[in-house]
């Protein structure tokens, strides 16, 4: 992980039941004797997020709708302090200077922001189509002193754009970040969140020492995820290529546009994207954690 990313060293369970009691009953005991928690178990998952961004970034209010996204804290981490480091190499400094970013489908879970703002004290934006996700990442921004005056949230009532009904013409933001739907198609999305559960199956198989069966899961993926956060028609590549071409209205208004890239096949053709439409700059920014590689894209033309 990065550096700075304050996960890099695991989940400390204990201080965080100290921190936030209401997580110690999900705790169990790892095959290596280590305390964890049930990771296929939806409570689990969205308590621990919880008791992490209350120990980790001073969160009293959070919380998450069922069937919303509820993303892994460590890695979205990283993804903005990568962006710091970003903004560092073009002398921009990430904590003293005024940074403002806009998160492209901030979600119910308003995580980025969250990050963000307590990381580097930066100004966001976040819009999403969804009016579920709106109204919950408001609640949060709202119940939350530090966030509130840090924080707003856009809604985007044209379901085709991406920065169009978002970005103000005397708006100036500092960069735009995006984790873009995954699956081409609801169908994809089934059949990958069943993937994902039968795999979540076998590893809890595996850690309490007995042998895991292969036979097929109901999808009931812990992360979860509304249909516009997990899919769009024609996938991530269509999606972040919609995003290229629509970039170039908004040149003036945005520094860098950064977009996270799941499928490192994906590069080279977004790249070729990038160049068409005459970016100034063009940079890939490779991020891991632990065994899982990932990175962002990012253009300017400035």
């Amino acid at each position: 992980m990065h550096p700075r990313n304050l996960h890099k060293n695991g989940y400390p369970m204990e201080a965080l039941c100290e921190t936030y009691p209401a997580l110690k009953p999900f705790l169990n005991k790892a095959k290596s004797g280590k305390l964890s928690i049930d990771f296929s178990h939806a409570p689990a998952v969205k308590t621990l997020n919880a008791a992490l961004l209350k120990h980790y970034y001073q969160v009293d209010f959070w919380q998450l709708p069922d069937g919303y996204l509820c993303p892994p804290v460590p890695g979205r981490a990283d993804y903005i302090h990568g962006i710091a480091d970003l903004l560092k190499s073009t002398s921009i400094d990430p904590s003293n200077s005024p940074v403002k970013g806009l998160d492209i489908g901030v979600g119910a879970n308003a995580i980025y922001p969250i990050i963000g703002v307590n990381s580097y004290g930066w100004q966001f934006v976040g819009s999403d189509v969804d009016a579920g996700a709106i109204k919950n990442a408001t609640e949060i921004a709202l119940g939350n002193t530090h966030l509130k005056d840090h924080f707003s949230v856009r809604r985007q009532s044209q379901s085709t754009c991406i920065f169009k009904g978002i970005i103000r013409s005397d708006d100036v933001f500092t960069f735009s970040m995006c984790n873009p739907p995954f699956h081409k198609s609801a169908k994809d999305a089934v059949l990958g969140t069943q993937r994902k559960t039968a795999n979540l199956g076998r590893n809890k198989a595996k850690r309490a020492g007995y042998k895991p069966t292969l036979a097929p899961t109901k999808a009931n993926l812990n992360f979860s995820g509304q249909a516009n956060e997990l899919w769009c028609e024609g996938g991530e590549l269509a999606f972040i290529q919609r995003m290229i071409s629509e970039s170039t209205q908004f040149k003036n208004n945005v520094n860098w546009f950064t977009c996270l890239v799941s499928k490192s096949a994906h590069l080279r053709p977004i790249e070729t994207s990038v160049r068409y439409v005459n970016a100034s700059d063009f940079q890939i920014v490779e991020m891991g954690q632990g065994s899982k590689l990932s990175r962002f894209v990012a253009w300017t033309f400035t």
